[in-house]
């Protein structure tokens, strides 16, 4: 994949489309989490500093394409502003007179946040109307969500036709960091797969099963695949109706040389719940009245040795319940000895999607691995092998 990254553009006197990710959880009228402008504030500074004229473009959950009071990205102002120490301006659309004149009253170095996107019913229908109105703001098009480039909306493929179209730093650092994990990785590659069902993962789990050399499946879904091989699992969380599907999935790995790793061994409980009695047991010794909620430490192990013949890891999922001890065992374990490699320099290792940031953090090895994207739906989707219209928008040819 081929991309323009802001090393070719020379924003100074130019009016910069951004497109961001300010979709933030809010309680209570106040920002509960500052990653993600955190992590978009190193291309605003860049932009602004070299000259350029910010205009900061966003959704903000799913009003529907009506003005919800609630769902307006004015309270992503003062927050940009303090993080950025830069001030920030806001105007109250995204489209029309009132944010054309405020765009072309920018001077070098300031930046312009514009109300929510969604507030447009045609931002999700990709309306072609509602990209031109946008881009009559800009001379030029940086798009730094990956986090929002699975869907093809008017602010994240629409306008991006219609500009000279750049990544922004955060999106280049997410596409490098994909494409050294499955794009063009040093083999051996190892993933982890995890999560609670494999309907949910039969994408992710067929594409894994092509691209890597092991694929370690772990969650709850590791029961499905238990179940589909005839062990006994109590009443843990297992999908009876995918085990034909599950050996599916193990032939067709095996067909493609990938080594699939099932737990050898699990932690069960009666109850889901806090430090609830529990003991480890063997894959045919799983008591009718209890269920697995983590895997064991021969599993562990094995997990550990396979990794230390890795090259690259691509982790999405949990091994267990990880949110309540002392069923995050084995994924604190994991990622630590995933975090101890690639410090080493022997492992590069990638992660995200659904619960993995969480996941990770909670193991406080998220700022020690090679890179844990935030990117929720549009990592999984990458991981899917499916092509991502936002990112698609920004190829050169």
């Amino acid at each position: 994949m081929s991309f323009r990254t802001l090393d070719a553009l020379d924003p100074r006197g130019k009016r910069i489309l951004l497109r961001a990710d300010l979709n933030l959880p809010v309680k209570d009228g106040r920002i509960t989490d500052m990653t993600r402008i955190e992590r978009l504030a190193p291309t605003i500074r860049e932009l602004a500093e070299k000259g350029g004229r910010v205009i900061i473009c966003s959704h903000f959950d799913r009003p529907k394409g009506k003005r919800v009071p609630e769902m307006s990205l004015k309270p992503m102002q003062a927050a940009l502003a303090t993080t950025l120490g830069r001030e920030v301006g806001f105007v109250d659309d995204c489209i029309g007179a009132e944010a054309e004149a405020a765009a072309a009253g920018l001077k070098d170095g300031d930046i312009l946040l514009l109300e929510n996107t969604r507030y447009h019913a045609g931002e999700e229908k990709n309306d072609p109307a509602l990209a031109a109105g946008m881009a009559k703001l800009a001379d030029a098009y940086v798009n730094d969500a990956f986090s929002a480039a699975h869907r093809a909306h008017s602010s994240t493929e629409g306008v991006a036709k219609l500009l000279p179209a750049y990544a922004g730093r955060l999106m280049q650092a997410e596409l490098e960091a994909l494409d050294a994990a499955l794009g063009n990785p040093q083999r051996p590659v190892l993933a982890i797969v995890g999560g609670a069902k494999v309907s949910t993962k039969l994408d992710l789990l067929g594409n894994m099963s092509r691209r890597v050399d092991v694929l370690v499946i772990g969650g709850a879904m590791a029961n499905t695949f238990l179940a589909a091989q005839g062990h006994g699992v109590g009443k843990s969380l297992q999908e009876a109706e995918m085990h034909d599907t599950a050996r599916s999935i193990l032939e067709q790995a095996k067909a493609a040389g990938c080594e699939i790793m099932l737990p050898l061994d699990l932690v069960v409980a009666e109850g889901f719940a806090a430090h609830s009695p529990n003991r480890v047991v063997g894959l045919d010794d799983v008591p009718e009245g209890m269920m697995a909620l983590d895997v064991g430490p021969a599993t562990v192990e094995a997990v550990k040795a396979k990794l230390a013949t890795a090259r690259t890891l691509v982790w999405n999922g949990p091994f267990g319940a990880f949110e309540i001890a002392p069923f995050d065992a084995a994924t604190v374990a994991v990622a630590q000895e995933a975090a101890r490699l690639t410090e080493a320099g022997t492992l590069r290792s990638v992660g995200g999607g659904g619960d993995t940031v969480s996941a990770l953090r909670h193991a406080g090895v998220n700022e020690r691995m090679s890179y844990v994207s935030a990117a929720g739906g549009a990592f999984l989707e990458w991981l899917e092998g499916k092509t991502l219209p936002g990112v698609a928008a920004l190829e050169t040819r």
